[in-house]
This record gives C-alpha cells, structure tokens and sequence, in this order.
C-alpha cells in the first residue's frame, strides 16, 4: 500500500514538472504594424519583467499582410493594427474573441537626410533635387494609405506620384529612406525619434493631421486565443499607464486607463 502511495506521489509531481515545462515552452504569438517595432518591444520588455512566466513573441509587418494571413486561419493570438478597419474586418469574420481596443493614434511626418522638410513642408515633395520618395504600400499599409490621403489633400499627389517607391510596410519605407534608395520619405514618427533614427542624422516634420483621417490603432485578441489568460493579460496591458507612457515617449497619443 505504501508502494503504491509512493508511486502515486511520484506521478503527481512529475505531472506537475511536465504541467510547468510545458506551461513554459508555450508563448503568445503577437503580430503588430511595423510601425510599432520599437515602441511595443520596450512595452514587451516591462510585461516579461512584471510577468515572468509568460513567453511572448512578436513579429512584425503590414498590417494589412496580417489581416490576410489571419483570415486564412493563421494562428496568431494577438493582432496590433496600424488601423481600426483590419480588426473590424476580422471582427466581421467572427475570428476575434474580444472587443477591438484602440491603443495609441499614430503621426505622420516627412522625414529626409538630405533637406530639412520644416523649411517648405509638404512642399518639400516638390523639389527638383527630390527623385524618389519613399511611403508604405498603401493597399496594405495604413501608414502609405494616410501619405496618399496627404499627397491628395495638399493637391500634390499628381505632381509627385511618378516619384513614389513603395515599401512593404513603413520599416521598409524608412530604411529607404536611410539607405539612400530615397531622397525623401512619409513615415512615422514613431519610427524617426528612436535612438538608431536619430544617429542617422535626417530631420523631420509633423504632417498636420487635419490632410488625413486619424491613425488610430487597434488590437484585439483573435480566435485562436480563446480563453487564454496570457494573451488577455497583454491584451489588458497595452492600455495601462505603464505600456502608454512608453507609447507616448514614442510620438504616440494614448487613453491611458
């Protein structure tokens, strides 16, 4: 009798080792707008300080590569858009589990190494020594579909479009920029006051934000995270006061809780 107590013991702990590595080796999948790259790692880094246990791993894109991939059963558990239309698409497809929260308002800015766009503003666009010009994609890129909505509220966009040389998402845009493949680039300001931009030397200015419709940005738990605490846990995050001052010292404007 005491064996078999001694080996039911022993197999309720290993249970519980297994339970815990197991518990370990799963992670939240995150898939966010490029936008987000360096404000959402640095929010990652204070929720893995605040919840050890939990192992997340972002990867980031266009987000409207995303929505596709996601409506073609990806499993992804959290989606941070550089829009609110993506997640109420998915949302209309009955693949989010949660309400869609939108997290921070993104900002545009005309960003160069070459010329400092506060000098003509948007007209700077126009300068005979500015060859190529840098935006998202704008079918698949929240970010290049607001430069185009600048471009045409300023009536420029017929004069420069033949200009237009497009990145698969706003990262790739910026480094076109930086790599000199463009004079000249619409990018966001989330992007051009992190530390790397900023040793690159370019300046930038502020695309007013009456030109476009705003970038607000939404999240939503999907489908495929169904009852997990760990993704509602980041969920929740994001809007705390912690996540929204990182989110702000990137050029963002947040609803902190």
């Amino acid at each position: 009798m005491k064996n078999i107590k001694s080996i039911f013991c022993s197999l309720c702990i290993l249970f519980l080792l297994v339970s815990e590595i197991v518990k370990a080796q799963q992670k939240i999948t995150i898939v966010a707008a490029a936008n987000l790259k360096i404000a959402l790692d640095s929010v990652n880094t204070v929720f893995k300080i605040q919840n050890p246990g939990i192992n997340t791993q972002i990867t980031y894109g266009a987000s409207g590569k995303f929505f596709e991939q996601i409506s073609n059963s990806a499993p992804f558990d959290l989606f941070f858009s550089a829009d609110m239309d993506y997640p109420r698409k998915l949302e209309e497809k009955k693949l989010t589990v949660s309400k869609i929260k939108m997290y921070a308002t993104g900002k545009l800015v005309i960003w160069s190494k070459k010329t400092d766009p506060n000098k003509s503003k948007i007209n700077s666009l126009l300068s005979a020594d500015i060859r190529k010009i840098a935006i998202g994609n704008p079918a698949t890129a929240p970010y290049g579909e607001k430069a185009v909505e600048s471009l045409k509220f300023y009536k420029i966009y017929d004069k420069v479009k033949s200009k237009l040389v497009f990145g698969e998402n706003i990262t790739q845009a910026t480094q076109f920029i930086t790599t000199g493949n463009a004079d000249i680039g619409i990018t966001a300001l989330s992007l051009v006051v992190t530390p790397n931009m900023k040793k690159e030397g370019g300046k930038y200015y502020i695309i007013p934000q009456k030109s476009h419709t705003a970038l607000d940005q939404g999240c939503v738990i999907l489908k495929n995270a169904k009852g997990n605490a760990d993704a509602l846990k980041f969920y929740n995050f994001i809007s705390s006061k912690k996540a929204s001052a990182i989110l702000k010292y990137y050029g963002y404007d947040t609803q902190a809780e």
